[in-house]
Formats: C-alpha cells, sequence, structure tokens
C-alpha cells in the first residue's frame, strides 16, 4: 500500500509478537508463536538490492530420485534443531533457486527449522505430473533419515502453489505417511480439474455453487504450453516452444526474437493471440483437451483421498487468490470435517506471496496458522 512504511506494514505482526511475549510464562510454552510472528515478519519487509539474508549454512546435494538424481538444497539452522521440514516449490522456472522460495527457507532455518527443498523438474518447465509426488516422497524420507539423529524421525511437508496439492498426494502414500508430522497446502489445489475448469472459463466452482471470477492469463499460457503440440505444426513446435517459455519467464524480447523464427502462418497467429491476450479460440480448444484428460487428472486430485491421510493437515490460501481459488481450501475443509486439520482464509496472502498491509484478527489467525507449522 503506498504511503505506509516498512514499520506500519509490519506493525500488526509486531503487535501480535509483542502480545504473545508478554502474556506467557515461559518462552517454551510460546515458542511456536514467536517463531511463526519472526518468520512472518521477515517475509513482510520488502527486499531492497543488496539486502542480505539471515546468515544460515545450505548444502546443495543430489537425492535418489525415482526418475534419476534430483538436486535439492538443505538448510540448516546455526543453533538447536527444533523442527525439520521439506518444502516443495510451486510452479516457477527457477525451481530451488526461486527467491521468494530461498528466503523462506533461510527465515525458517534461522528460527531452529532444518529445510531440505527438492528440485521439482517437471513443475519448473510448467507441466504437473506425478513426478512432483514422487520426488517429494523421495525428500521426506531423505529428511527424516537426516533428522532422525538430531531431532525426530517425523518431518514436516509443506507445498506451495501446485505443489500443495502434490504434497496431499504425496501423504497418502504409504511409504511416505509414516515419516510425515503434518502436510500443509500454501495456495495449493484439491481437485486439478475444478481449477483447470477455472482458468480455462473464469468460474470458481464454490461448495456452495458457481462463481464467476476473472482468473489470471498466466493460467492459460502456461496450459498452452503443456498442449502445444495440438496447435502448431511440428516445424514450428520447437520454436514455439522456446518462444513461450521466454513468455514465461516474461522475458519479451526473447520471445519475440524467437517466435519470428516461426515458419508457418498458425504459429504466427498463435503468438500474436498470446501477445495480445486474446484467448478466444485457444480456451475453447484447451476446454476440448482437458475434458479428455479426465482419468489423469482424478489420478492427479487429493480430492476424495484426504480423508485417508494419517497425520493433521493444513490448508492456507489467499482471499484474492486469481490462479488457484481460495475455494479449493473451503472444499478441503468440508472433506475434512471431523478430521485432525486447520483451513484458513485470508487477506495476508496474494497466491503464495504474502501482502501484510492488513491488522487485527487477519494478522492473528495467520501467527496462529504459522504456530501449528512450528
Amino acid at each position: 500500500m503506498k504511503g505506509r512504511s516498512r514499520f506500519d506494514s509490519a506493525l500488526p505482526f509486531l503487535v501480535v509478537l509483542a502480545a504473545m511475549v508478554l502474556g506467557a510464562w515461559t518462552f517454551s510454552l510460546v515458542r511456536p508463536w514467536v517463531e511463526g510472528a519472526a518468520v512472518l515478519l521477515a517475509l513482510s519487509q520488502p527486499r531492497r538490492p543488496g539486502d542480505t539474508l539471515p546468515p544460515v549454512p545450505r548444502r546443495d546435494l543430489v537425492l535418489d530420485g525415482p526418475s534419476g538424481p534430483v538436486p535439492a538444497r538443505l538448510y540448516l539452522p546455526s543453533g538447536k534443531v527444533h523442527r525439520c521440514v521439506v518444502v516443495g516449490h510451486g510452479v516457477h522456472y527457477l525451481g530451488i533457486d526461486e527467491p521468494r522460495l530461498v528466503r523462506f527457507a533461510t527465515d525458517l532455518a534461522a528460527v531452529g527449522t532444518v529445510v531440505l527443498t527438492p528440485e521439482l523438474d517437471e513443475l519448473a518447465d510448467y507441466r504437473i505430473t506425478a513426478s512432483g509426488r514422487d520426488v517429494l516422497g523421495v525428500a521426506v524420507r531423505h529428511l527424516s533419515d537426516v533428522c532422525r539423529a538430531v531431532h525426530e524421525e517425523k518431518v514436516g511437508l509443506i507445498g506451495f502453489s501446485f505443489a500443495g496439492g502434490l504434497s496431499m498426494l504425496a501423504a497418502t502414500e504409504p511409504d511416505v505417511a509414516p515419516h510425515l508430522a503434518y502436510v500443509a497446502s500454501v495456495g495449493g489445489y484439491v481437485d486439478l480439474r475444478r481449477v483447470l475448469d477455472f482458468l480455462l472459463t473464469d468460474t470458481v466452482h464454490s461448495p456452495h455453487g458457481l462463481v464467476h471470477r476473472k482468473a489470471h492469463e498466466y493460467g492459460i499460457v502456461v496450459l498452452l504450453y503443456e498442449h502445444l503440440d495440438a496447435f502448431v505444426p511440428e516445424e514450428d513446435r520447437a520454436v514455439m516452444h522456446d518462444a513461450l517459455r521466454a513468455w514465461l519467464h516474461e522475458d519479451r524480447k526473447q520471445a519475440w526474437a524467437l517466435a519470428s523464427r516461426r515458419t508457418t502462418e498458425t504459429a504466427e497467429r498463435l503468438f500474436v493471440s498470446v501477445a495480445a491476450g486474446h484467448f478466444e479460440e485457444i480456451r475453447g480448444k484447451l476446454e476440448q483437451i482437458v475434458g479428455a484428460e479426465g482419468i489423469d487428472l482424478v489420478a492427479l486430485s487429493p480430492t476424495g483421498k484426504l480423508r485417508s491421510l494419517a497425520m493433521p493437515a493444513y490448508f492456507l490460501h489467499g482471499s484474492g487468490d486469481s490462479v488457484i481459488p481460495p475455494e479449493e481450501t473451503l472444499f478441503a475443509g468440508e472433506e475434512l470435517r471431523g478430521r485432525p486439520h486447520l483451513a484458513l482464509v485470508t487477506p495476508l496472502l496474494e497466491h503464495v506471496e504474502l501482502n501484510a498491509t492488513k491488522s487485527g484478527p487477519d494478522a492473528l489467525s495467520l501467527v496462529n496458522f504459522m504456530a501449528h507449522l512450528l
């Protein structure tokens, strides 16, 4: 919000932090709330060029994944270990190097958390497949082995955006569940078909019926990128694949340069439509393609499987999310009614990014949510 200082933006969390500290008899009783507030305070501060992250040790490693080596990064606390967490990144080409993920993992490590971030290659290439679920499972088992000697065997699993749904799926696997203390989804999906319908039609399926809401156009381009073979002749697929990838990387100049190498009028019309934001024809064809993927989308969706979770589940969502609707968290809450879970929809999030410009109960609820994860 313009006109607010960094201190003003952080004030709600500082008030909550002070209240927690002053109202406690011992630090150990309120440590999760204090540390949760500390992480949120750190995340709420805008970073400027030259700013540095807390000095926590990091170690790059390679996990033995189901389909080959998996790059990963381990963040280690400088002091006592209080918990261990696997964190899955969302759909972003930088993967484990994505700045928001690095910042979150670093801030968690600064309050006593061993954090493991595995590279989800297919999510980094804008594809949602069972590979992400399997890699998260490998990471959970690895971190469980690492942490057995310094804390305890069970670890947490947090997935951001589309990795949220994949984390819930991983948590239902019999070789993963025994190693988990909890599983959490931040801005994630429950029913993948429902989310894709939203991205294609601007219509949200809610527990109370259909709601019209504008979806972010990013989702359409991601789906087009995944199904490019259905739109472009074979001779132009490689160059258009690279052009759309550059577009998703927000490198418009490179995207146009690559698209200029196309040899067919079909490829030219497609790219011009994307650049102009004209998606009507693209939407119609994608709806047909997505409609034919019903079985695959069911297999990639945790809906109907959540009640089989053997550990507490946590769902956090931004109320204005235009990529994955917050109604997904409401559906999760309904499915898990009577089971150990916590679901929060808050205006303090924009998809998976913290926007700490609100005060009062919203800030307190978010600190409480973080405390359950810590």
